[in-house]
């Protein structure tokens, strides 16, 4: 049976001081983690490619007492509040953190499995996520889908106690290190196609699945495909309920806004993917290894970004408080969603016109060459966790009432909606 209603984090199990625990985790930090010295979590998190660094150092956090800090103490987290994680997030910023642990396993599948996952499901897969025994990754996206994810047409069929999984997902960020994947599949092709649709948990590396990595154009392969022929998923395996995994996808795409927005209360440390509150200013940083601190323009292309980045930090806090407490409704997690990829847009933006020509011809170890090399990425953040546009139709029509777009398949059975097939593998 699937929870009625999501999780909070905010009925702490400790009312340890806050003051009291951020001298508890300072010298607790000083001794097990290994310090940064001058490299970044982001740059740590880009080079271990394996994840065995962050699955080491995740295990680290763990053992002592300060992995899962806003999880329920009986699924192997700390059960404190928003509050000491962020305590924890400031004073871990000198030291290596698991970041690349963060999107999606930590702060994304992790707390939806705690809010619609079964208690067997919950102790089972908890524990092992926040040690780092098991690392998990979302199978939503499919080659023929687009943005409308609830047009998915993978499919997984009932045999018995089993469903049958066939089909392909797309763009599924470090699959090929991964453990586990939430799979959202359609399990009825005669209702519409929001209601046939259901949660389930996959083991990624077995035989009837295939993998593929993508090569992107800055030379990463962090993305991935994968194939489904005839894969056999235990009746266990569903979260939620049958054809409501919608509900769950739902859930689930909330807190993925709320993770690459910055917002997630689920994480090992800052660094990750848009996050920029572990204090470094890199546009100051790239000013001066290019001898321009003196420039105006420079000074005010720097000043910009440290605002925008203020900015954001300060929208977080505000929307964060305003959903914990009612005031805002949760489709408003796609406001700094929204605002953490334009302004990371902006941000290359400004790198690139910092580095200058350095940008695009470059020696090793070259700080304006990274820059160019970053900016290959720059539209990554505007895609994850649904796009810059799907963002603002949530924004008009779930926060400012406006009309909804229409939708020439509403109301209709799947198997009467026009629709692609599902790919087949490439030779």
């Amino acid at each position: 049976m699937s929870v009625n209603s999501p999780a909070s984090v905010d009925t702490a199990s400790s009312t340890e001081d806050l003051e009291e625990f951020r001298l508890r985790a300072r010298a607790w930090l000083a001794q097990s983690m290994p310090r940064l010295d001058g490299r970044t979590n982001q740059q740590l998190a880009t080079e271990d490619e394996d994840g065995l660094r962050s699955r080491h150092l995740q295990r680290i956090l763990f053992d002592g007492g300060f992995a899962g800090l806003c999880f329920p103490r009986q699924y192997g987290g700390q059960g404190l509040s928003r509050q000491h994680q962020a305590v924890f997030t400031r004073e871990s910023v000198p030291y290596e953190m698991p970041v690349l642990l963060n999107i999606p396993s930590l702060s994304i599948l992790a707390p939806t499995l705690l809010d619609f996952g079964t208690e067997e499901q919950k102790l089972r897969h908890l524990p092992a996520i926040l040690s780092a025994e098991e690392v998990w990754v979302q199978f939503l996206s499919e080659p023929s889908g687009g943005s409308d994810l609830a047009g998915l047409v993978t499919r997984a069929t009932r045999d018995g106690d089993v469903f049958v999984l066939n089909g392909s997902k797309i763009w599924s960020s470090g699959a090929f290190r991964a453990d586990y994947a939430l799979c959202l599949a359609r399990t009825d092709w005669h209702a519409t196609k929001h209601r046939g649709l259901t949660m389930f948990i996959v083991k990624i590396h077995q035989p009837d699945i295939e993998l593929q990595q993508i090569k992107m154009v800055n030379g990463w392969n962090e993305f991935c495909q994968e194939f489904f022929d005839d894969v056999a998923i235990p009746a266990e395996n569903v979260v939620g309920e049958v054809n409501d995994g919608w509900t769950v996808a739902s859930r689930l795409l909330f807190h993925e806004r709320d993770a690459v927005g910055g917002g997630s209360p689920y994480v090992s440390g800052s660094g990750g993917a848009g996050d920029r509150s572990g204090g470094r200013d890199e546009l100051l940083e790239l000013a001066r290894a290019t001898a321009s601190t003196d420039d105006p323009r420079v000074r005010q292309l720097v000043a910009e970004g440290r605002v925008n980045d203020r900015v954001g930090g300060q929208l977080v806090a505000r929307v964060t408080t305003g959903i914990r407490t009612g005031q805002f409704p949760g489709p408003a997690g796609s406001l700094p969603r929204l605002y953490a990829a334009t302004n990371g847009e902006r941000h290359f933006d400004i790198a690139l016109e910092l580095a200058g020509s350095g940008a695009g011809v470059w020696e090793e170890g070259d700080v304006a060459g990274e820059t160019g090399i970053d900016f290959l990425f720059r539209q990554g953040g505007s895609l994850g966790g649904g796009s810059n546009e799907m963002q603002r139709n949530i924004i008009s029509e779930r926060l400012l009432g406006m009309p909804r777009e229409y939708a020439a398949d509403k109301d209709k059975p799947f198997d009467e909606v026009r629709h692609n097939s599902s790919p087949t593998r490439p030779g």
